[in-house]
């Protein structure tokens, strides 16, 4: 796929990650909630690829309505393993994309950015990658998100399915995140170890639903 067929706002970079701004907010650094995608925004189908297959999670658009409502950025950072093992291509991730930023608009809500990390330690190339520093846990998507979109990631949330999720958090030093039983949530072991992610610095908070999870979020207080 093609810089010039990507849609409005995306690149992929020179690392193979898909950075999407949509909206850049302007004045000083501030506080984001990012949100993992598959399982959290959207139902959790196993390499979601199907336009037809996208649903979204209850509560997804009205967690994000109100992060827009108090000007809050709201940021997408989604592992991508299915690109990485050539189960699908850029342009349906796109199409899919596309189709959940649309169902999103029709319940008055929007995101301002989408990273996506293809890599994995059993990807085929050139996604192949032992530990790539863009895919979760590891940070480097929501680092891509602070400086994408100016972001205080020391005042920032997030909310995934994963323990991965809430580490990557921490390793990007933000305030705090929330684990959901949403998606893989509910697996042996992925609330137990998001909560063990909890330390002096980093808040890690567990809910069943995103509606549950809302309360919980100092910046949606």
């Amino acid at each position: 796929m093609t810089e010039a067929v990507l849609p409005p706002g995306a690149v992929i970079d020179d690392e193979g990650i898909w950075n999407q701004v949509l909206r850049r907010p302007g004045g000083s650094p501030r506080p984001a909630l990012l949100l993992d995608r598959d399982g959290v925004i959207v139902i959790e189908v196993n390499y979601l690829h199907k336009v037809e297959d996208v649903r979204l999670e209850e509560g997804a658009a009205a967690l994000i309505a109100a992060a827009n409502a108090r000007d809050i950025p709201v940021g997408v950072v989604t592992n991508q393993a299915g690109i990485g093992y050539g189960h699908y291509g850029w342009a349906d991730f796109a199409a899919v994309q596309e189709r959940i930023l649309g169902d999103l608009a029709a319940e008055g809500a929007f995101v301002d950015a989408v990273f996506a990390c293809p890599h994995h330690t059993k990807g085929k190339p050139p996604y192949q990658h032992p530990n790539h520093p863009a895919r979760k846990p590891n940070p480097g998507m929501l680092e891509r998100a602070g400086r994408r979109l100016n972001l205080d990631l020391s005042r920032s949330w997030i909310v995934g399915d994963r323990a991965g999720d809430l580490e990557a958090g921490r390793r990007a030093g933000l305030a705090g995140g929330i684990h959901v039983l949403t998606g893989h949530g509910a697996q042996k072991g992925e609330r137990d170890g998001a909560l063990a992610l909890n330390t002096r610095t980093f808040l890690a908070l567990g809910a069943p639903t995103l509606a549950e999870a809302r309360p919980l979020i100092p910046l949606l207080g």
